[in-house]
């Protein structure tokens, strides 16, 4: 394997001062990692600037051409030759991939793996403080000079939203300005994740077994330390990391959304209903939708599309909706062999006799969420019992509203 002994941790998030600060924490706490940054804010001059450094300072500065003009494509072709040439040299126990602002961690995490690498462990620096001010920042990556390529059109919210809610550890960085309520909000967006305060340190001491109140008489020639003790966040680090199971926690028909919770202010919306929506009144109440909290994403179903599961993924007042394939139930039953054991799980879990997996499923999440009136919106988008009850070949023939936005 290429990897040999060498570890590889992502340290990822748009809050460049929280990264920064954990990165640092983890090259001293860590003996033998290194930290390999790819600077993507020089790409208008035509490279990316890589600089790889240790506690102590930099180790070496090089420079990557863009690959097609695109500056994320350059940091891909670049990083594991990188990481390849450490494991080769074997001085390195731990590799410290820190990403750029606008880099997403999944992107780099598979690119890893695919390199016969050890991913260890992948990490989201977050200051609690900002999470709601980043959430709601609908202006497009590009106006603030953090695109990673001339083509790039995401936005802050929404790739923080993800950078956010892939990680499966969150540095948190230490906050005067945060509060309660932005401690719910980062526990409601992402409940599973485990959170690691940044400047956490073991209290143990390394001491030699023997020294102490209950010390053998007879010396021994070579003391047996005991292990040194590692930080919360070096230990996170380590842990391991699955890129399969990350990948099948962020898609639509098998993710693990949030549950419902209320808390300092915050609340999270849990929206299960198994009648399809008019594509015309849900495109309609759109607007509304994606104001009515600061997150929303999950799956839904539209009459006019009964075969198709759709994506909602929603932050900072704007919407992407994308097609994530077909429904379990719209598929033959020689199909099911194709499809990955835990999307045929998640369909197993939450299946219907008359629709099988093909549901409303959509979670919206905010300070100051009006739930009731969120709910009567959503209801109200829901077919009526006639249309219901026409069937699913009137259904196709309602107005396909949501043709633009699937670019159809």
């Amino acid at each position: 394997m290429a990897g040999g002994g060498l570890s590889v941790a992502i340290v990822g998030g748009l809050h460049a001062d929280a990264r920064k600060a954990a990165v640092e924490q983890l090259l001293t706490d860590v003996p033998g990692s290194v930290a390999l940054h790819h600077d993507l804010a020089t790409a208008a001059a035509g490279t990316v600037v890589r600089t790889i450094r240790d506690a102590t300072g930099v180790l070496s500065v090089g420079e990557a051409p863009l690959v097609n003009d695109c500056a994320c494509c350059a940091l891909r072709e670049d990083l594991v030759p990188e990481l390849e040439r450490l494991a080769e040299a074997g001085l390195t126990q731990l590799a410290i991939v820190e990403l750029w602002d606008s880099v997403e961690p999944r992107a780099m995490a598979e690119v890893v793996a695919a390199g016969g690498l050890t991913l260890t462990g992948v990490i989201t620096a977050v200051d609690p403080a900002l999470l709601l001010p980043y959430l709601g920042n609908g202006d497009d990556l590009a106006d603030g000079g953090l695109a990673a390529a001339a083509s790039d059109q995401r936005t802050v919210a929404d790739t923080f939203a993800r950078q956010l809610e892939y990680a499966p550890v969150l540095a948190i960085a230490p906050s005067e300005e945060a509060d309660d309520e932005d401690r719910a909000l980062l526990a409601q967006l992402h409940p599973t994740a485990r959170q690691v305060p940044i400047g956490e340190h073991p209290t143990a001491r390394q001491v030699p077994i023997g020294e102490g109140d209950f010390a053998s008489p007879t010396p021994t020639p070579i003391p047996n330390l005991t292990p040194a003790p590692r930080s919360p966040l070096a230990e996170a680090a380590l842990a391991g990391f699955d890129v399969d199971a990350a990948a099948a926690a962020q898609h639509p028909a098998c993710a693990r959304l949030p549950a419902e919770a209320d808390e300092c202010g915050v609340a999270t919306l849990v929206w299960h209903r198994r009648r399809p929506f008019h594509p015309e009144r849900l495109y309609e109440a759109l607007e509304d939708l994606c104001c009515a909290a600061a997150r929303s994403r999950g799956r839904f179903w539209l009459a006019d599309r009964p075969d198709t599961l759709l994506h909602w993924d929603a932050a900072g007042g704007a919407l992407c909706v994308e097609s994530a394939g077909p429904w379990l139930a719209s598929l033959p039953d020689a199909a099911w062999d194709l499809v990955p054991p835990v999307r045929r799980a998640a369909a197993a879990l939450d299946w219907h006799p008359e629709h099988g997996d093909c549901c409303q499923h959509l979670v919206f999440t905010s300070p100051g969420l009006d739930r009731d009136g969120l709910e009567l919106l959503l209801e109200s988008c829901l077919l009526t019992d006639a249309e219901y009850a026409a069937g699913r070949a009137a259904w196709k023939r309602l107005p396909p509203a949501f043709d633009t936005l699937l670019e159809v």
